[in-house]
């Protein structure tokens, strides 16, 4: 038996709970880690509250981030005591995740904890800025360089958008963070941000054209934010897209695209490839100063995920919550 979260769906609902977990519901798989640290991504906490059809198949351990110590090994990959972290893969949806004391994962979702981090410092990090990583190299691969102008981070509070600002002005770029909580403009500038606009400016039903503004974007809004930030992107410019936090319909028009040689530049962390990972990890290592940490993330215990997890679906969560798994 392990202690974990546990969402399941029956005669009597779907409910999510801290629970004492059997062993048997562990799928398979060829790496048994002990996991150490966790977080709630806004998937998870689509998951844990069922407000968003996240998972296929019940019981479920949710938590689509994990990071800790291998105990038992079939790959020749990993060996009993190594540092593994996972982001993605299906974990947490249809294969039970980080969310508890134990997991059983296939070798080829694993990738060594990078020497640069901390198990808490991957965790802050998270699915969230890994993400935020393959966004900015995204942008870096389609010719997106710092004198070419103004990046726009939408999402600004949450986990992506406050890493997406945080590497970016390491990397020298001058970015306008977008928000719906403007009172947490200060928050956003010691991230980086230069400016801070209200995403109700974007959030709205927009032209198909409009002023050129952006050199570069990174869009966890999708819908109508998406549309309008295609819209107003400079000769050349480009989008990497990487949520639906607004809505996954996109309504826009071909215009930027054929007038203005817009990029629109899809970001999947999920099933995204090892070689990409290690290197968003690496270059997260490389950027990152370890004072970031302080600020974008919060530490609860596992306890507290579920009552977070509401609270992150409400946006009352600012950055990134980092679970301890043993508290």
């Amino acid at each position: 038996m392990f202690t974990g979260i546990l969402i399941e769906k029956d005669d009597q609902g779907y409910r999510a709970a801290i629970k004492d977990i059997d062993e048997s519901v562990l799928p398979e798989g060829d790496v048994t880690v002990n996991v150490s640290h966790s977080t709630i991504n806004y998937k998870d906490a689509l998951a844990i509250t069922g407000k968003g059809p996240v998972v296929r198949k019940f019981p479920m351990v949710p938590g689509i981030d994990l990071v800790g110590t291998v105990e038992h090994s079939e790959s020749d990959k990993f060996k009993v005591g190594d540092k593994v972290l996972l982001n993605g893969f299906g974990v947490g949806e249809t294969h039970c995740g980080g969310l508890a004391q134990k997991a059983r994962l296939k070798s080829d979702w694993l990738i060594p904890l990078p020497k640069a981090f901390s198990p808490r410092q991957a965790m802050a990090i998270g699915t969230a800025g890994y993400t935020a990583m393959l966004c900015v190299i995204a942008l870096e691969k389609n010719g997106i360089t710092p004198d070419k102008g103004e990046i726009l981070v939408t999402g600004a509070n949450g986990g992506v958008g406050s890493f997406s600002i945080a590497i970016l002005a390491k990397l020298g770029y001058k970015v306008v963070a977008s928000t719906g909580r403007v009172e947490q403009a200060e928050y956003l500038k010691k991230l980086g941000a230069g400016e801070v606009i209200d995403r109700k400016i974007l959030s709205e039903p927009g032209r198909p054209l409009a002023k050129e503004r952006w050199a570069g974007a990174i869009d966890s809004a999708g819908s109508h934010t998406l549309a309008n930030i295609c819209a107003s992107m400079k000769y050349g410019g480009v989008v990497a897209a990487c949520g639906l936090a607004q809505g996954m319909d996109l309504p826009a028009s071909v215009a930027p695209f054929i007038l203005r040689g817009v990029t629109l530049a899809g970001i999947d962390s999920v099933m995204r490839p090892i070689e990409d990972r290690l290197e968003a990890w690496q270059r997260l290592g490389d950027i990152l100063d370890p004072e970031v940490f302080a600020d974008i993330s919060t530490d609860i215990s596992l306890s507290e995920v579920v009552a977070t997890a509401e609270a992150l679906m409400a946006g009352k969560i600012r950055g990134r919550v980092v679970v301890n798994i043993n508290q």
